[in-house]
């Protein structure tokens, strides 16, 4: 079976040389390529996280430019009511570096993951990811195919102006929800 990857717009922090956020959310419909819209469920990883598989955090899908991964311990990975989080150490790389900088400025595009489906539903032009054998996830520099969630970045010590830009951004967001 071809592995399959799936890109969402949501919050990323970064809090020092760490980035957090959520690479899936549950519940959000999307629409894949204009053929179908899908909506992953709740417990759709569980398996996947039990597994203790390496997973592996890269940038746009790319395995030349890891910045995490399970295995090593720099990239963790939990499922919660809203969907798929992660928190990952990035490295000090020309990768890494890039990464943490556009995620400061909040110029990042998303988050994504690369898998296979496992146990889907469908119905019509609907699909419903049920269970997924997750291979990756990858934070997406431009658009992604899920855009329910805001980007924004969080440093620990950010200037006041961009913590306002932020705090607005969270505000926009929540109210849309």
């Amino acid at each position: 079976m071809t592995p399959e990857r799936r890109a969402i717009a949501m919050d990323i922090r970064a809090k020092g040389r760490r980035l957090e956020g959520y690479a899936a959310t549950f519940d959000n419909p999307a629409s894949i390529g204009g053929r179908f819209t899908e909506t992953i469920a709740r417990g759709a990883f569980a398996a996947t996280l039990r597994s203790r598989g390496d997973i592996l955090a890269l940038v746009d899908h790319d395995p030349g430019r890891v910045l995490a991964r399970t295995r090593s311990g720099t990239l963790r990975l939990a499922e919660d009511t809203r969907g798929l989080s992660f928190d990952l150490d990035v490295p000090d790389t020309t990768a890494g570096r890039d990464v943490l900088a556009l995620a400061e400025r909040g110029d990042l595009g998303g988050m994504s993951f690369g898998f296979t489906a496992i146990d889907e539903h469908r119905d019509g032009d609907r699909r419903e990811l049920r269970a997924v054998d997750l291979h990756e996830v990858s934070v997406v520099l431009a658009w992604p195919a899920y855009d329910g969630t805001i980007i924004q970045a969080r440093a620990s010590e950010a200037p006041a102006p961009f913590r306002r830009y932020a705090e607005r951004t969270l505000k926009l967001w929540e109210l849309t929800r």
